[in-house]
């Protein structure tokens, strides 16, 4: 078969058309969770709506404590602990496209944990720092390509920790606060990996404003990460800026709530931070807060639930 264009091209041997791949991201999925194994997403341009429920991650039982990284097309949630097992190495990955389908089991990461951290380059690799039982210092990175294989060991953070957050941009990883063993109580920590030399141990950077733990992270992509809630409870947001990112983070506007196991993912534009456990509600929540970048000195607004109360679960964002 051929194609003639008017004005005398002529193409022949068939023409096949092939979409361009997704440049933003437009949904954020959230994992698992305490007393769930279910998925949900939220739609950004729908985001007042419930969560929908889609194909939940490949388990026996529940799971928690447990950590997103990825891509614009694919998710990998990794470690946790699970009812009855205790902390876990598996990986999980969702293909955003056929998020119906239960997440397929992959290659798993290098040693057992929960309450991790971890952060993405958004097309190659993604790290899993921290964690615990022992409160470990180890980060795994995960290479997309070949999700099969055990998570290869890196540079370690700066010292143990667990109930840590991660965020980052393509060049560099920023994992903040969490709780110390060799303090005893949660730390303000900011340890930096930069991608490139990532088997050197992270660098101390500017710290959190305030100490906590439990608490999640989102990132515009280019210039600012946002580190949400924590354990106090804290409806506190805490902002730093990567060019500048030996400064101690700002205070922000809060979030609508004080919580604590909160989840968060975002796009250029906004982050969403859901779920966690407020003591004032009582107990595991469905809220969703989405912060304006552009205006984040005022309260974060209140979206449409999560279909499910969940607490420390795993999120990430790509193309629906």
């Amino acid at each position: 078969m051929s194609i003639t264009i008017t004005g005398g091209v002529s193409l022949g041997g068939g023409v096949g058309i092939t979409a361009a791949p997704p440049t933003t991201a437009t949904a954020g999925w959230w994992g698992a969770g305490q007393n769930n194994t279910s998925v949900q997403r939220v739609t950004f341009a729908t985001d007042t709506a419930t969560a929908t429920l889609r194909g939940p991650l490949n388990a026996s039982s529940y799971f928690y404590g447990l950590a997103a990284a990825g891509t614009l097309t694919d998710g990998w949630y990794g470690g946790g602990t699970q009812s009855g097992v205790g902390a876990i190495s598996t990986v999980n990955r969702i293909t955003y496209a056929t998020d119906t389908a239960t997440a397929t089991t992959k290659g798993p990461l290098s040693l057992a944990r929960a309450y991790l951290g971890a952060t993405s380059d958004g097309t190659t690799y993604g790290w899993f720092g921290g964690g615990s039982p022992g409160n470990k210092s180890t980060i795994d990175r995960i290479t997309y390509a070949t999700d099969t294989d055990t998570a290869s060991i890196r540079g370690p953070l700066s010292g143990n920790r667990s109930r840590v957050a991660g965020t980052g941009i393509n060049t560099d990883g920023y994992f903040g606060g969490g709780y110390s063993p060799a303090t005893g109580s949660t730390v303000s920590i900011i340890n930096r990996i930069t991608y490139a030399t990532d088997t050197a141990t992270a660098s101390v950077k500017g710290p959190l404003n305030i100490a906590t733990s439990f608490l999640s992270a989102s990132t515009d992509g280019t210039t600012y990460g946002w580190f949400g809630g924590g354990d106090g409870p804290y409806s506190v947001v805490q902002r730093i800026t990567y060019a500048n990112d030996t400064a101690t983070a700002s205070l922000r506007g809060p979030l609508s709530s004080s919580r604590y196991g909160i989840s968060a993912t975002g796009d250029s534009t906004y982050g969403w931070f859901g779920g966690g456990r407020n003591p004032a509600a009582p107990g595991v929540v469905t809220t969703i807060d989405r912060i304006t970048y552009a205006t984040d000195t005022a309260t974060a607004s209140i979206r449409g639930p999560l279909n499910t109360q969940t607490t420390l679960s795993g999120a990430a964002a790509g193309a629906q």
